[in-house]
């Protein structure tokens, strides 16, 4: 968010995210953002921001690992091949979901060995990350390249959050399609370099 030089808060959305999962990923994840954004308690004149991250393979979603054995099976799957980043955004003003969009980044990941995905389980990194991995993690560095949003992996695509907020009159650099500005910028904050 320091990206967008904008001053933020943090607010928690007490929410059962499973509630809101629909079939369709990607209006799953606008669903859950949306729903957040109703669940957050608003200062007067607060823009609130939202956004839900999923990971999908072979169309299915793949949640935080709940344990070491799946957090496994999960990297097993996706080693040395592609799947998809969604994340839906929501931004509410004044008690009313106003703006909603959606961005999906192509994720392929290097052929990590047996070794390393251990490695990664041990130290406990899977556990709270949906897919079970985090892009930016300096050790495992699972990713071989992105097409797309960087920073929409990380978990806040700043290209559909600006031209949300522009949308709504807040005053922010207009950032263009991914890869956009934020995106490039983004990537040298979390050391991943572009695959296009």
């Amino acid at each position: 968010m320091t990206l967008l030089r904008l001053p933020t808060r943090i607010a928690a959305a007490d929410l059962d995210e499973g509630a809101h999962v629909l079939d369709e990923p990607i209006v799953s994840a606008v669903n859950i953002a949306v729903a957040k954004a109703r669940a957050i308690e608003a200062e007067p004149d607060e823009v609130v921001l939202t956004a839900d991250t999923l990971v999908v393979c072979d169309d299915e979603v793949m949640a935080k690992p709940a344990d070491a054995d799946e957090a496994r099976r999960m990297l097993q799957r996706l080693r040395g091949r592609p799947h998809q980043v969604l994340s839906g955004v929501a931004l509410r003003k004044d008690d009313g979901v106003r703006w909603c969009g959606a961005v999906a980044t192509t994720v392929v990941m290097r052929e990590y060995t047996s070794g390393e995905v251990e490695a990664y389980i041990a130290r406990g990194e899977p556990f709270d990350k949906a897919g079970g991995y985090a892009v930016q993690d300096e050790a495992f560095r699972p990713v071989e390249r992105l097409e797309g949003c960087y920073l929409n992996v990380v978990g806040l695509p700043l290209c559909a959050v600006a031209a949300g907020l522009i949308s709504m009159g807040v005053d922010v650099r207009a950032a263009g399609a991914p890869p956009c500005e934020y995106c490039r910028a983004g990537a040298g904050v979390v050391s991943i370099r572009s695959g296009s």
